[in-house]
């Protein structure tokens, strides 16, 4: 019997996973972790309405949840000053990649962004045949003058970039973004993500009218608002590209669960003031920790931070595993000259504390 077989683009791709799960070291170890500070959740867990609302939902959960996704999209419309036809929500920031990456990029078509940037959007384009063009950093900061660069060089279909930026956490103020949007020729597209938004300074999101033609910003329930496991993302952009979204989504997708608690969480915004706090009291816990090792802790305009360990990115990679069999999970950048630093996610005190005893000895493992 003759093998189904791929298209030649899929055979060509590798069987990966952008991120390894934290799930996936416990098993391998046989145990669990001590401390889960590796993937920018947050410790201090969803709006008691949140957990309420998909409560009272899950007696509903034999019914699909609504296709149109109405009612989130009317508040998150509200919420953000624009109209419901501006709105796009989905499986996370990363499922609405996909779509997005799905529908405007063919083979071949170049796509900017930046070197050592978060890799399930490289995914994304690999995936659809897209030739994926890379800007380095400059100073740990995403660079938008080299990134606009290429995208003019390369005539680029999209550019990607990060505002707070992920795996570093620094941030550039709205006015950076907008010029660099200013400066984009129509024909590109600008990938705005903005997971990180609601820990950032006041003055870092750009004030831009959501019907601009070549823009799309991306949030998320993921982070600030504690929801990682439900994977509701949303997309802010003009109607026309939104309506789009509907040619290529799966539109039941986001179950009742999902919707319901998304739309607790939106109205809850004295939580969100309460994990702001929360994190920005962790955030100096985390810097006193890096500090006491004789580490360097960059600003951080999100709920994690990088830790600047001062070698090179074998050393940080025998830290991160020293930590690992310690029961501390952290994560690092993946490229050079990032790989220096560890990531480190603001949690709770207890995580906090199994961090801090554990560094010490994991450095000096590291160090031979």
């Amino acid at each position: 019997m003759k093998t189904p077989c791929l298209t030649t683009l899929a055979a060509s791709l590798p069987s990966t996973v952008p991120f390894v799960g934290p799930e996936t070291t416990e098993r391998l170890q046989g145990r669990g972790f001590l401390a889960r500070l590796g993937a920018n959740e947050s410790l201090f867990g969803p709006s008691p309405r949140a957990i309420a609302a998909m409560a009272a939902a899950a007696s509903e959960a034999w019914m699909y949840g609504d296709p149109e996704i109405h009612d989130l999209k009317a508040a998150l419309a509200a919420h953000h000053g624009c109209r419901p036809q501006n709105i796009v929500v989905g499986e996370g920031i990363d499922g609405l990649l996909g779509y997005l990456v799905r529908l405007m990029v063919a083979e071949g078509d170049a796509v900017v962004t930046s070197r050592g940037a978060y890799p399930t959007f490289n995914f994304h384009v690999a995936g659809f045949g897209g030739q994926l063009q890379t800007a380095p950093y400059r100073d740990d900061f995403e660079d938008p003058q080299a990134l606009l660069d290429l995208a003019l060089r390369s005539h680029a279909k999209l550019l990607y970039i990060a505002n707070p930026d992920n795996p570093m956490g620094s941030h550039h103020p709205a006015a950076v973004i907008s010029d660099l949007l200013a400066q984009l020729p129509a024909t590109t597209l600008m990938l705005l993500d903005e997971a990180y938004i609601e820990f950032a300074p006041e003055g870092t999101a750009p004030q831009i009218d959501p019907e601009t033609p070549n823009l799309i910003r991306f949030r998320t329930f993921s982070k600030a608002h504690g929801l990682a496991g439900l994977r509701v993302g949303y997309a802010i952009t003009n109607a026309s590209l939104a309506r789009s979204f509907d040619k290529v989504r799966n539109h039941f997708g986001l179950g009742r669960l999902a919707q319901a608690g998304a739309l607790a969480a939106l109205q809850d915004q004295a939580h969100l003031a309460r994990v702001r706090g929360l994190v920005e009291a962790a955030r100096l816990r985390v810097n006193g920790i890096a500090r006491d090792n004789g580490l360097r802790p960059l600003a951080s305009a999100t709920n994690f931070v990088s830790i600047d360990l001062g070698r090179d990115g074998d050393f940080a990679r025998a830290t991160l595993r020293a930590l690992t069999e310690r029961g501390i999970f952290v994560r690092m950048p993946g490229v050079a000259p990032l790989d220096r630093c560890l990531r480190v996610s603001l949690g709770d005190e207890t995580a906090l504390a199994a961090f801090e005893a554990a560094l010490p000895l994991a450095l000096r493992e590291a160090a031979g």
